[in-house]
């Protein structure tokens, strides 16, 4: 890595801004520096949620932000998770994970186990989150994850 891209990726972790971290995710992908994007794009899932840092909610919004950047990249245009949104609106962060993880693997399960970012799965949250969930959603979620070889 050479000594500029060192200093962006500083710059990077460092960053609160989503329309800077969006601008050198852009520039970096351009410039073939696929780490930097992909530092930039994971330092904005952390930024965008209002939640606090640490808790519950920033976790699912982490996830949410994520995963709707994966759909705009493959699809090439902004891509909400309207009927996720409209769900955690209408019942909660808590009820949404649970039924999400309690139902078949969803494409968004998917897409974020073929880009290796499982962590950031509602299944992951539901385990970070222990205490939050009944007994029969936790083994849901670590059993999804172990079928596909991801260690939460």
């Amino acid at each position: 890595m050479n000594n500029q891209v060192s200093k962006m990726m500083e710059f990077v972790a460092r960053c609160a801004e989503p329309d800077k971290l969006r601008q050198i995710a852009k520039n970096a992908e351009a410039g073939g520096e696929p780490a930097l994007a992909t530092a930039a794009r994971l330092r904005l899932y952390e930024v965008l949620p209002a939640e606090k840092p640490g808790t519950f909610e920033h976790a699912v919004w982490q996830s949410i932000y994520a995963l709707e950047d994966v759909l705009k990249q493959e699809r090439g245009k902004t891509i909400l998770l309207a009927r996720t949104r409209q769900k955690i609106a209408r019942h909660g962060e808590v009820r949404c994970v649970a039924d999400l993880v309690a139902g078949p693997p969803s494409e968004g399960f998917r897409m974020l186990l073929d880009r290796e970012m499982l962590y950031l799965s509602f299944e992951a949250v539901a385990l970070k989150f222990p205490d939050k969930f009944e007994t029969i959603i936790l083994d849901a979620a670590r059993s999804r994850l172990d079928a596909v070889g991801y260690s939460a």
